[in-house]
């Protein structure tokens, strides 16, 4: 027996988000297939709000921190990162998510979804050239930093579990990486 997977467009994904046919199911559209979103327990819905919280306010009126909300992709993608860090002005997104060249970086906070941030998502992102992309390993308290898209796949990778970094978009900012773990 031969099973096809359907895709969908994020038109039709839209219209499905909208009639309500998705409302109790955790999902996001990653190249075209409704994935269902793995739970998050407290450290990572804890650790997720109180980053968002500190990085808006280090950020100030530079950037918008937009936590657990949708970004929307080109190739028929629309992830749900844990925390985006978008342009301003925040009126930009009243009619649509945030774009790949409205967005500075992205983060994710895994746990159960290591494997999927680790590959899929980042080819997503990659391949989206969304500048860098911070997963934070919540069972090693890692911060894992990719940057530099080329051809679908982050280039260059580091590893921190303590100091300081600075986002590309921002090279004057600090971020003590405790303030993510």
């Amino acid at each position: 027996m031969t099973t096809t997977k359907t895709r969908w467009t994020l038109d039709q994904y839209h219209r499905m988000v909208d009639a309500g046919v998705l409302e109790d199911e955790q999902v996001e559209l990653l190249r075209g297939e409704i994935v269902l979103m793995s739970p998050e327990g407290i450290p990572h819905v804890n650790k997720r709000i109180k980053a968002g919280g500190r990085l808006q306010k280090l950020l100030g009126d530079r950037a918008q921190v937009r936590p657990a909300a949708p970004i929307t992709l080109r190739d028929g993608s629309e992830p749900e990162p844990d925390l985006a860090i978008a342009q301003m002005p925040e009126e930009r997104y009243d009619q649509h998510h945030p774009y790949p060249e409205d967005l500075y970086w992205v983060v994710e906070y895994s746990n159960a979804s290591l494997e999927k941030d680790l590959g899929i998502k980042a080819e997503i992102y990659a391949a989206a050239n969304i500048p860098e992309y911070w997963i934070i390993n919540l069972r090693t308290g890692v911060l894992i930093v990719l940057r530099n898209p080329v051809d679908g796949q982050y280039r260059d990778r580091q590893e921190f579990t303590q100091g300081t970094i600075s986002p590309l978009a921002f090279p004057d900012l600090l971020i003590p990486v405790a303030l993510l773990l």
